[in-house]
């Protein structure tokens, strides 16, 4: 039986990921998301310069800034992982070796991500 559909949506969608560009879309979003998040993250560190550690731990633990560094971390870390998930997918070319360094890229990129939410929620609910 002959198909009807064009050559072309035969193609779309099938790509060796089955996937096609949602990684790309991803990292645009990321990358978007962090220029504020970044430009925030660096004026709370500048005011913190100088400050003593009671100081440092009030401005941190307020929750708007809280709630800014959370989605600094997420951002940045979902953005590591990708950056660097696109690399040893584009550089690593033995199966074995690629698929330890990709769980080992998500396992470190979670590690971070939850140590520095732990650490800002722990100044936040002043535990």
């Amino acid at each position: 039986m002959k198909e009807m559909r064009t050559p072309l949506g035969r193609v779309r969608g099938l790509g060796s990921a089955k996937t096609g560009t949602e990684d790309f879309w991803h990292q645009r979003l990321t990358a978007m998301a962090n220029i504020p998040l970044v430009i925030a993250g660096v004026v709370i560190v500048i005011s913190l310069v100088g400050r003593n550690h009671a100081a440092a731990a009030q401005i941190l633990g307020s929750p708007l800034i809280a709630i800014l560094m959370l989605l600094f971390i997420i951002s940045v870390t979902y953005h590591m992982r990708i950056g660097m998930q696109v690399i040893i997918e584009d550089y690593v070319h033995e199966e074995g070796p690629r698929l330890a360094l990709l769980i080992a890229n998500t396992f470190f990129a979670v590690a971070v991500a939850l140590a520095s939410a732990f650490a800002i929620l722990m100044l936040s609910f002043k535990v």
